[in-house]
């Protein structure tokens, strides 16, 4: 036990994060000057006061006090702080591939990624994948979220981590649910598609392995997150993987042919959002879980609506493994202008439901309306603007916009 609690300690340091980041070429920003109020933060940090800001009075910007300028030059940290508004500090890249390559890791955790890449499953590629994936991406993100407020571990403190992304920066530590969604959406990819599909397994395998990695190493390339955190991230999600993997089939199944599954679909999600919220104060988690659990929602009460009204095509067992079309002009044109049309449906979804729901929840619950910054951190908004806007666009995705292809002979 004590070999493995040093263990831990060992990939806990938040020393061998600064330590990659410096391996990967980046660099704090040296600065000094009058010393910068307090920020908020989820937990205690350790090591002394960080660098301090000076101006440069020609620009009124951050003037370097000796950190070498990389080839990459001076950043920012990418999007401000989500509670604080806090921007972050400034860094210096040696490395412009690698910031590029981790940069583009990290979102593939976001909601830019995955507002792309299941309605393009659905629209594009095969749904009956996309459904399951979707199963699965939102018990595993619900449970890291909700066993994150539980586990209460803090970020690595910086200094000595250079936190090169701070919107995230309020949310708890402990398991990375990058890693977690970046091991599970690849895997479950492999798992659903061999044998469905006809392709390299050694190529299934090597992307696998290789998006996993990628999502792994940039959220410890952007500071956000201990060896450790990553780790228990990653093993998390094969945990999960393996005891829902038996239940993909029984689950989809459930949503698409029982009678009453829409209100089963709602009250679950409803009652598990609820849960969430109360483990502990706002932060972003208590957002994205919403947001998460909303889009599952509408995605399996679409698929359903699909199945009653005899839309939902699927090819017969004898026609399996499918084998991918080649890749022609006219196929690449109709898959683009089907993800161009449906991407602007749900965003015109989402605007539109937004809109509507915060004003509304705030009336209800007599809340005031004036900062929507600060009546979104209420639960009572919160839940109610997260859970509608999201359940309308995963409907939409599921059902309106295949619906609108069919309709306009896109299908």
């Amino acid at each position: 036990m004590d070999a493995l609690r040093r263990l831990c300690d060992s990939l806990q340091d938040p020393g061998k994060v600064a330590a990659f980041q410096r391996l990967c070429g980046v660099q704090s920003a040296l600065h000094s000057g009058p010393p910068e109020p307090d920020r908020p933060s989820n937990g205690p940090s350790s090591g002394p006061p960080g660098p301090r800001l000076r101006k440069d009075p020609q620009t009124n910007g951050p003037l370097s006090n000796g950190a070498p300028e990389g080839p990459g030059g001076r950043k920012q940290a990418q999007r401000r702080n989500s509670l604080t508004g806090e921007p972050g500090q400034a860094f210096s890249i040696r490395n412009p591939l690698l910031y590029y390559l981790f940069s583009f890791g990290t979102e593939l955790g976001n909601e830019l990624f995955y507002i792309s890449f299941f309605p393009f499953w659905m629209w594009n590629v095969d749904p009956w994948v996309a459904r399951r994936l979707v199963i699965v991406w939102v018990w595993v993100m619900y449970l890291g979220q909700c066993t994150k407020d539980l586990i209460r571990w803090p970020r690595p403190p910086s200094p000595p981590v250079i936190k090169l992304e701070v919107f995230y920066n309020s949310e708890y530590s402990m398991p990375s649910t990058h890693a977690m969604s970046g091991t599970a959406i690849p895997l479950s990819v492999l798992l659903l598609t061999y044998g469905r599909w006809q392709y390299s397994l050694v190529f299934g395998i090597g992307l696998t392995i290789s998006w996993c990695s990628l999502v792994c190493l940039s959220r410890v390339y952007m500071g956000m997150h201990s060896i450790l955190d990553v780790i228990a991230g990653f093993l998390y999600a094969i945990l999960i993987i393996i005891v829902f993997h038996p239940l993909f089939e029984i689950i989809d199944t459930f949503n698409i042919t029982y009678k009453y599954a829409p209100f089963a679909i709602i009250g679950l999600h409803l009652a598990m959002g609820i849960f969430s919220f109360t483990l502990d104060t706002w932060s972003t988690s208590r957002g994205d879980t919403a947001q998460i659990l909303g889009s599952g929602a509408g995605i399996a009460c679409g698929s359903h609506v699909n199945y009653m009204l005899g839309l939902m095509l699927e090819p017969s067992p004898d026609l399996l493994p499918l084998i991918p079309p080649p890749i022609t002009v006219t196929l690449f044109g109709k898959a683009l202008l089907r993800f161009l049309i449906g991407v602007v449906v749900l965003l015109v979804i989402r605007a539109a439901m937004k809109k509507i729901s915060i004003p509304l929840a705030c009336k209800v619950f007599g809340i005031p309306c004036h900062d929507i910054r600060k009546a979104r951190q209420r639960m009572e908004v919160e839940l109610p603007y997260r859970y509608i806007t999201y359940g309308s666009v995963g409907f939409g995705a599921m059902f309106v916009v295949p619906y609108l292809f069919t309709w306009i002979g896109l299908h």
